[in-house]
């Protein structure tokens, strides 16, 4: 899935986010990545207990970059649409620093039959100056050999690894789960049993980014372990 700092990054790098039979392992090689994606196995009610998408929802982040504040608000809209055949949720995802918005996406996610959620694509908007820059990082899962990937799995396990998305070129996440039981305290609260995952790409060589998700809420902390520092937190859950 996309990361929600990856915004901010793709300032000072050039950046790139989730089932059927198909399983993401990114033990696969590129050329032989080919999850099977049938429109039948797929629904937009999203209820992964570690990546929960409720339409009405919105998530909000905060945390600083190169010292400027950032703030990040994922909402989870009613809207749909259609990606190889599988109706997805449709996600908005706003970044501004300092107030200003500096990226706007728009994310497309279903979830199959066993409890993953997949990642079909991205649409996005990059902005300075409030005028469109341009619209790195956008890509759709059956256009130009670009594939869905597991934004989160049904039922992980440390050591577990997969592919969260794929467009050659253009967004290659990959992660991998370091923990299921970590204690941590954000500004929207104090959590036990989270789970950790490294996430990187090969597009950005030496960067890694931390993610930490809790049951029943979701993702609340995003943070590079190594790269350029930043770290956002979960601040509050809205519930329209």
């Amino acid at each position: 899935m996309p990361t929600l700092i990856g915004a901010a990054m793709a300032l000072v790098l050039v950046t790139g986010c989730g089932g059927s039979s198909g399983n993401g392992n990114t033990k696969t090689t590129q050329a032989a990545y080919s999850p099977n994606i049938d429109p039948a196995d797929f629904t937009t009610k999203i209820d992964n207990k570690y990546f929960p998408l409720k339409p009405g929802t919105t998530f909000v982040y905060e945390g600083k970059f190169k010292g400027a504040a950032e703030r990040d608000e994922m909402a989870v809209t009613r809207d749909t649409r259609r990606v190889m055949g599988v109706k997805c949720l449709v996600a908005s995802d706003g970044v501004t620093e300092d107030g200003k918005l500096i990226e706007q996406t728009y994310d497309w996610y279903a979830q199959d039959k066993k409890g993953n959620v997949w990642y079909f694509g991205e649409h996005v908007t990059e902005y300075e100056h409030g005028k469109v820059t341009g619209h790195e990082g956008s890509w759709e899962s059956g256009i130009d050999g670009a594939k869905p990937g597991i934004a989160m799995r049904a039922d992980p396990k440390v050591g577990d690894s997969y592919r969260q998305e794929y467009s050659k070129g253009v967004a290659e996440d990959k992660a991998r789960v370091l923990s299921l039981n970590k204690s941590v305290e954000v500004p929207y609260g104090s959590f036990d049993h989270v789970l950790v995952t490294d996430e990187w790409t090969p597009l950005e060589k030496g960067v890694v980014e931390r993610q930490y998700y809790v049951a029943g809420v979701g993702d609340i902390i995003e943070s590079t372990v190594k790269g350029q520092p930043e770290r956002i937190e979960l601040v509050d859950v809205k519930h329209g």
